[in-house]
């Protein structure tokens, strides 16, 4: 993963402060680009595997259609409720599309262990139970900004 940061390295992330931060939290931000060149954002559970962002999307979304003529994206997860705790990491670069669209469960090795994160982390449960509405996108960032105001104390 790249680490870009220029500004605030004071109060940036260490690699593992990272790892362990993107893999507990549970809600990211993603914003894309419409047709008309408008910026879009929403909220997406993610799971990180250490390596990627990975979006389990709703394919009808305009997320899903705005990826799909664009595919940069940038992705935000953060916490903390007082200025003093705020804490968080902007990843960017493009997504791809894994396995099938929409998902319905069919054999993909590649998704065994990201589904299986993915329904531990958000359910509870061993395996993911498909709906046949969503499918998953992957981010493998080329840039990360992170921050984390606890440091600055």
């Amino acid at each position: 993963m790249a680490l870009t940061q220029r500004r605030g390295r004071r109060i940036m992330m260490t690699p593992d402060e990272l790892d362990s931060f993107l893999t507990a939290e549970r809600t990211c931000r993603v914003a894309t680009v419409s047709a008309d060149g408008a910026p879009h954002a929403s909220p997406l559970w993610f799971v990180w595997d250490g390596t990627s962002v990975w979006l389990y999307s709703l394919t009808r979304s305009r997320r899903w259609a705005d990826l799909g003529r664009d595919p940069r994206i940038a992705v935000v997860v953060d916490a903390g409720e007082a200025y003093g705790e705020l804490r968080g990491a902007e990843l960017t670069g493009t997504v791809e599309r894994v396995g099938e669209a929409p998902r319905v469960g069919g054999p993909c090795p590649e998704l065994d262990a990201v589904e299986r994160l993915f329904a531990r982390k958000n359910f509870g449960i061993d395996a993911m139970v498909h709906d046949g509405r969503h499918a998953w996108l992957r981010l493998t960032p080329d840039a990360v900004a992170s921050w984390d105001f606890r440091k600055l104390t």
